[in-house]
């Protein structure tokens, strides 16, 4: 169980990997929106085809490929992906409920557009409620796979790749709701009891997961059956990051009752160790890292960002590189994987 984390350019980087070295790559790569103003974020690197023609040289055939992206340029992203050879085998989405609307009020830009002066124009008021943008809940996964050698058999046998890990990610009944252990994931309802009858070992894993909110709940009673998963909370993003500078972050502040929460959600100046803007849960990547890959095999990550991926690799017992462009995010990302490799 090791890991290294190399600072630079992953079209640098990666072409100094050997073919047919790695057993999965589990990444959460730039979604090209330009997020907060990241120049990192809207570098068109995420659809590149040839970072992902690199992505697939160093992973072994049968290999499995699983990145996230955003709604709105996911299809740019796995087009890349397929354009490098990669097999497209299915897209998992992870839900969640407590995602911000960045919506542009349409009454309100009309008002100031015609006058100034009066609270409301008839014009802004025919278009009172009306706005730019959905609220979001869900970040799109592409799974893929490099093309096999042979039968999945010939394949298994000769690289040890080829298959997903079904029965170590199947949901089954735990002590806690939210706990994660290595061996399964685990729900504790009733339900979630009726619904083991029919394999005492859990139910198959779907390609939907949720952060277990309530809103997705009270939309899903019987959602026992699916993965559940809550966002980074502030232990986890700062897990290992002590001894690291304390700097100023931009975060959005949910201030809105609710009604309408496009006037009122702000980004507001905050102070955090763990400065990366787009910390994905430990126990998620944990549960993707197992999904994919064999035991003792080696993980990489081309966005290393914060380390979530390395994380949740060496607390499933498997090697892991990681590439990161920024040596700020490297030396968090160094932080938190090490506070696991020495649990």
């Amino acid at each position: 169980m090791a890991y290294q984390i190399k600072v630079g350019s992953n079209l640098d980087i990666l072409p100094t990997l050997p073919d047919n070295s790695v057993d999965s790559i589990v990444t959460d790569p730039p979604y090209e929106l330009g997020f907060m103003g990241k120049s990192w974020d809207a570098s068109g690197i995420a659809h590149n085809v040839t970072l992902w023609r690199e992505c697939l040289r160093v992973l072994k055939p049968g290999g499995h490929l699983l990145a996230f992206s955003g709604s709105r340029t996911y299809h740019r992203m796995t087009c890349a992906i397929e354009d490098a050879g990669f097999e497209v085998r299915d897209q998992m989405m992870w839900v969640y409920a407590n995602g911000f609307p960045k919506s542009h009020n349409v009454s309100k830009s009309l008002n100031k557009k015609y006058d100034e002066t009066e609270p409301e124009t008839e014009i802004a008021k025919k278009w009172d409620g009306w706005g730019t943008a959905l609220k979001p809940a869900h970040e799109p996964i592409v799974l893929a796979r490099k093309p096999l050698e042979g039968t999945v058999a010939e394949n298994v046998l000769k690289w040890g790749v080829g298959g997903i890990n079904i029965d170590d990610c199947r949901v089954g009944l735990g002590a806690k709701k939210w706990e994660t252990p290595r061996g399964g994931i685990w729900a504790t309802d009733t339900e979630a009891k009726a619904n083991l009858i029919d394999n005492p070992k859990g139910r198959w894993p779907a390609n939907f997961l949720h952060d277990g909110s309530d809103e997705i709940i009270e939309l899903m009673p019987s959602a026992a059956r699916f993965f559940y998963c809550s966002k980074a909370s502030h232990k986890d993003r700062d897990d290992g990051c002590d001894r690291l500078e304390t700097k100023e972050k931009e975060s959005l502040i949910k201030t809105s009752n609710g009604t309408n929460p496009s006037l009122k959600n702000k980004f507001y100046p905050t102070q955090r160790k763990n400065t990366h803007p787009t910390v994905k849960p430990t126990d998620l990547m944990t549960y993707l890292c197992r999904l994919v890959t064999p035991p003792n095999g080696t993980i990489l990550d081309p966005f290393t960002g914060s380390g979530s991926t390395g994380r949740g690799a060496i607390l499933s017992g498997f090697n892991f590189i990681g590439i990161e462009l920024s040596a700020e995010y490297a030396q968090i990302a160094e932080a938190r994987i090490n506070a696991v490799a020495q649990l």
